[in-house]
């Protein structure tokens, strides 16, 4: 998938990791520069030259033979600043795939005038939601293919608004919208944390010239809110990498580059399971999660991105749902409660398994688009053409998020089945390690417990607790305050 850069030969592993003995370029090199160029040049995967193996700029929609337009910068960019060192026409390629409706727009060649500071390179790159409107009857843009899945600037989907807001006749499914509506992720929160991503490869690429780093977890995956951090996801090699030696290894080398960028706040590795650095970005406030080849996460970002855009109703009960876990302190993966991901999980489950299902199973049905094998950049293109479901469920929001809290209070046997998003049922337990847990939510590509963190009992009879007491206020009172202030949600974002 990526070639090994000139600083990155090869070597067989070693009891103190693959990575220990590589070196650690200052500055690019003249050839690293040139490779750069090159690299950028061909950034449409057009014209590959045979030795640079250089990944498709991602787009979410392309259309077939057609070059990608050239828009208008995103105002929304403006007023950020980052290092003054600029590579000018060395500059590398926004990332081997760009969010949805983040175009890519090719730099102009220098013609006496001097070369694009880094924040004009941004503002060029991003183009806002209504640039892409206003430019629909241009010949350079082909008609999307009809999808379920949206462009970014298009997620609050004016129509789907539309038909929930009329939906929504009860005061519970008002309350429930009006939370989504005020703290669901915007476009501009997303911007903040893709121009910090773009510039943080360009400076990672000086220690790893064909590394990738993608933005995944819920900033991207259709679940974040306002208040969402960002995880970012490292791609140095093909195959796996030993989290405990190499992982920990490449971290630490980035750490002591983050020490050198002026963007960077706080850079500290943390070790874990799956090892990360963690770091703030003193210009948009976010904090960043990054970690080194956890592929799986790329690749159930995209399949829960599928999901939240398959149907109008996912995305509002999935974000009640997590504001109410957090209210409670059961979504908290560190003090042994649910992460936000197996919340997610639990929720699409539920979703799933109703006598007239909301969502599809969507590993079942298009098993192609979510191959656990299929090459990691080309992941995000995989669900593209996913039409939207269209359910026999009417269901109000109110009602839904009222059957989430009873299923799990008092149908669902804990003590004997697997929540499975995967197969879109539950599965009986087995003797395996990962199922001996209290809870056990099956993480739909490699197969282990996304809930292993809940291993206390007095925590897994908290979380019950907790389902079963909302379940019987709710449902009394049908007023979201009764168990989620509404106010207060709204302030923390």
């Amino acid at each position: 998938m990526f070639s090994r850069s000139p600083g990155f030969p090869h070597k067989q592993r070693q009891n103190n990791g693959l990575l220990s003995q590589f070196p650690v370029p200052p500055i690019f090199s003249q050839q690293q520069l040139v490779e750069a160029q090159r690299n950028r040049t061909n950034s449409n995967s057009h014209g590959l030259p045979f030795c640079l193996p250089v990944i498709p700029t991602y787009q979410w929609n392309p259309a077939p033979s057609t070059p990608p337009p050239v828009l208008h910068g995103s105002p929304l960019a403006k007023g950020r600043k980052r290092r003054s060192d600029d590579h000018g026409q060395f500059e590398l390629k926004k990332q081997c795939y760009s969010p949805p409706g983040l175009y890519v727009r090719p730099l102009a060649k220098a013609s006496g005038s001097p070369l694009p500071t880094r924040l004009q390179t941004a503002r060029a790159a991003v183009t806002h939601p209504s640039d892409v409107r206003s430019q629909a009857s241009s010949p350079l843009l082909s008609p999307r293919p009809a999808s379920c899945l949206p462009s970014f600037g298009e997620a609050s989907q004016d129509s789907d608004l539309i038909r929930l807001q009329s939906a929504a006749k009860d005061t519970l499914s008002q309350q429930i919208l009006e939370l989504y509506l005020s703290c669901q992720q915007q476009d501009d929160d997303l911007e903040k944390k893709e121009l910090c991503r773009a510039q943080l490869q360009r400076d990672i690429q000086r220690l790893f010239p064909f590394s990738r780093i993608y933005l995944a977890g819920s900033s991207l995956n259709g679940f974040g809110s306002r208040s969402s951090d960002a995880d970012l996801c490292l791609v140095i090699q093909e195959g796996s990498v030993n989290q405990n030696q190499d992982a920990v290894h490449v971290l630490s080398l980035v750490q002591k580059l983050c020490y050198t960028l002026s963007y960077i706040d706080r850079p500290q590795v943390i070790r874990a399971k799956v090892p990360i650095l963690r770091f703030r970005d003193k210009i948009s406030g976010v904090e960043f999660d990054l970690n080194v080849n956890n592929i799986v996460g790329i690749r159930n970002t995209f399949l829960l991105r599928s999901y939240a855009y398959i149907e109008r109703r996912v995305r509002p009960i999935v974000l009640v749902i997590k504001k109410w876990a957090s209210y409670y302190r059961i979504n908290d993966a560190s003090r042994g409660t649910l992460s936000s991901y197996t919340l997610v999980l639990m929720a699409l489950h539920y979703l799933q398994t109703l006598p007239q299902p909301v969502i599809p199973c969507l590993q079942m049905d298009y098993s192609e688009c979510f191959n656990p094998s299929m090459d990691i950049h080309l992941v995000p293109n995989g669900p593209r053409n996913i039409p939207s479901f269209i359910s026999k469920n009417q269901s109000t929001l109110g009602e839904l998020f009222l059957g989430f809290l009873k299923y799990y209070a008092t149908v669902f046997k804990w003590d004997k089945y697997v929540i499975s998003v995967r197969q879109a049922k539950a599965i009986p337990k087995t003797n395996c390690t990962d199922w001996r847990k209290f809870i056990c939510v099956e993480e739909p590509f490699d197969g282990s417990n996304t809930a292993r963190a809940v291993h206390e009992k007095d925590k897994f009879e908290a979380i019950k607790s907790q389902f079963h007491a909302s379940w019987q206020v709710l449902q009394l009172r049908k007023d979201l305050n009764s168990v989620l202030p509404l106010r207060q949600s709204k302030q923390k974002r």
